[in-house]
């Protein structure tokens, strides 16, 4: 019989991020042994770790929720790639979780400016869309910090990215009134060089409401 892999974080944690994942949906000690890493010393396992819980939050979100805590902690962590994937994770949190993810919107904001890495700022953007879509209120809540980073990387690498989910949040359950402010603030760019800039300034004004809705 073959000797099955230590999943032990005490030892170190063994194969690619698929298979650990899959792992975890079946085996509490793996899914502890991946939330433990999480928290642990050695860079390369928490990025492991993080990659892992990627690929279980994908699969089925709702078996992350108990480790809400733990995830959070985790974008305090040095290594870019263990927070773009803690950010990844949550994103996928919010179908299933929406209280828990406003637990961690201070840290996720942090993130938004993240002087290290574009793709954590990408990650976190993401995040606060997603968790905005969900109702007017939580839009209205991050529309100021999604604007403002807007404003601020403007021209960087990540600005289309930052349109796409912008748009995201505006398909949700954003207010006319953010959907105004942000047709405004966003139209110059649909003669943007950048094509894919262009393409989603253009899906941004498209979603300016025609007229004010009615009261009931």
């Amino acid at each position: 019989m073959a000797t099955r892999k230590s999943v032990s974080a005490d030892i170190g944690l063994e194969g690619d991020k698929s298979e650990l994942g899959r792992r975890a949906l079946k085996e509490k000690r793996v899914m502890k042994a991946l939330v433990s890493a999480l928290g642990g010393a050695d860079r390369s396992q928490r990025s492991l770790a993080a990659s892992a819980l990627h690929e279980v939050a994908c699969a089925e979100p709702r078996a992350l929720v108990p480790h809400g805590e733990a995830l959070i902690d985790a974008l305090d962590r040095p290594e870019p790639h263990t927070r773009w994937e803690v950010l990844d994770v949550l994103g996928e949190l919010v179908a299933v979780d929406t209280r828990l993810v406003e637990k961690a919107v201070t840290p996720v904001v942090e993130c938004l400016h993240d002087g290290e890495s574009a793709r954590v700022r990408v990650a976190a953007f993401r995040v606060l869309a997603r968790w905005g879509a969900t109702t007017e209120r939580r839009a209205d809540r991050v529309w100021p910090l999604m604007s403002d980073a807007t404003r601020i990387y403007h021209g960087d690498p990540e600005y289309g990215a930052f349109l796409a989910g912008v748009v995201t949040l505006l398909e949700g359950a954003a207010s006319d009134q953010v959907k105004k402010d942000a047709a405004v603030l966003f139209e110059p760019d649909a003669g943007d060089p950048d094509r894919a800039v262009a393409r989603r300034a253009r899906q941004i004004v498209a979603l300016k409401p025609k007229r004010a809705r009615k009261k009931a």
